[in-house]
Parts: C-alpha cells; sequence; structure tokens
C-alpha cells in the first residue's frame, strides 16, 4: 500500500476560530498534557486563580515561540477546571486525547475581564491595579504600578519611576498600613509613604 493511502490523524482537532474579546486578561499558559484522556495543565499568572474557574470559555493564543497547533485566536470551551498542585489542570470537549493536549502545549490563555468573579470590600485582581499612578498624602508622585509581588504574608506593589533621569524602582507593601486608598476607575492609589523611604 502507498504511503499516501494511509489513514493521517491529525494532530489537533479542528479548534473554532475566534475573535479575541475587547476585555480578554492572559491568565496562564498551557504547560502540556495531564493523563491520557486529553487533559491539559495550566500554569497560571496568579496565585489565586480564580479567573480560570469562573470562565467556561477561554480564548487560546498560539505559543510565542516553537511549533504551533492553531494560528489566531481560537476558543476552547471548558468543561472542567481545578487546582491541582501549584498549576490547574483542565479538561474540554474540544480536546479528545493526550495527542490534541500535547499540541496546545505553550499556548496563552485569555479570559474576559467581564467573567472574573466579584471581589470583596478592600479586594482587588492585581490587573486592575497594574498601570495605576501611586501618590502619597503630600499629593508626591511616587511611580506607576509595574508589578506586584506576593512575598507570603503580604503583597508589594512595584512601581515604576525617575530618579535623576533614570527609571527606577520602588517597593511600596499593599497593606492597609500604608494604603490609604485605591481608587481604581481614578486610577489611583494613595499611600502613606515618602520617596525616600
Amino acid at each position: 500500500m502507498a504511503a499516501s493511502a494511509l489513514p493521517v490523524r491529525a494532530m489537533t482537532p479542528a479548534l473554532e476560530s475566534a475573535e479575541l474579546p475587547a476585555d480578554a486578561i492572559e491568565v496562564g499558559r498551557i504547560a502540556d498534557a495531564w493523563g491520557i484522556k486529553g487533559w491539559f495543565r495550566i500554569i497560571p499568572h496568579s496565585a489565586q486563580p480564580e479567573a480560570l474557574f469562573s470562565s467556561k470559555r477561554w480564548y487560546l493564543l498560539p505559543a510565542e515561540r516553537g511549533p504551533k497547533a492553531f494560528d489566531g485566536t481560537v476558543l476552547l470551551r471548558i468543561r472542567e477546571a481545578r487546582e491541582h498542585a501549584a498549576s490547574v489542570v483542565a479538561s474540554s470537549a474540544d480536546i479528545p486525547d493526550r495527542s490534541a493536549a500535547e499540541a496546545l502545549k505553550g499556548a496563552r490563555v485569555f479570559v474576559p475581564r467581564s467573567s472574573f468573579p466579584s471581589t470583596g470590600d478592600d479586594e482587588y485582581y492585581w490587573i486592575d491595579l497594574i498601570g495605576l499612578d501611586v501618590v502619597n498624602r503630600e499629593g508626591v508622585v511616587l511611580g506607576t504600578v509595574r508589578d506586584l509581588l506576593s512575598t507570603g504574608p503580604q503583597t508589594v506593589l512595584v512601581l515604576h519611576h525617575e530618579q535623576d533621569g533614570k527609571p527606577a524602582e520602588r517597593m511600596i507593601p499593599f497593606v492597609s498600613a500604608y494604603v490609604d486608598a485605591v481608587d481604581v476607575p481614578g486610577r489611583r492609589i494613595t499611600v502613606d509613604w515618602q520617596p525616600d523611604y
């Protein structure tokens, strides 16, 4: 029998092309296959991956490097997602087996911000704090939130600012002892902190 007559099985089932929602936030990356039944492991970008659990529709963009199982944005309908060790494992009706799950390795996972669970009083998603200006009680601009660090017992704001005309970094604990107010719509955090701390 000629090789061209042998049945060929596609590595990845046809995933539905989709448009990335305007409010889409990148929440993780597919690390690899998990088990033999099409489950896959996700490395979340947050220590609290609630956004992965609250949305049953994930949008994937291909891996930035290496082989790509698809082009553009695709929709992945999530059947189940749960925490497992320091990661999240999930299954989808669109991914029938281990081979299909392996083909997604490196894909970036996005969910709409509108599908995130509501936060309680004085609770914020990190993504909502990044980019906010930080000022002290005297109105001195201390910088812009570039990142957040989890140090175990507390979270630390990592600010970008200029010092003597050069880029610099400043860290402020994100705790009530130092943070007076967070105004997400106004894009501002007010703190009890001095520039020379």
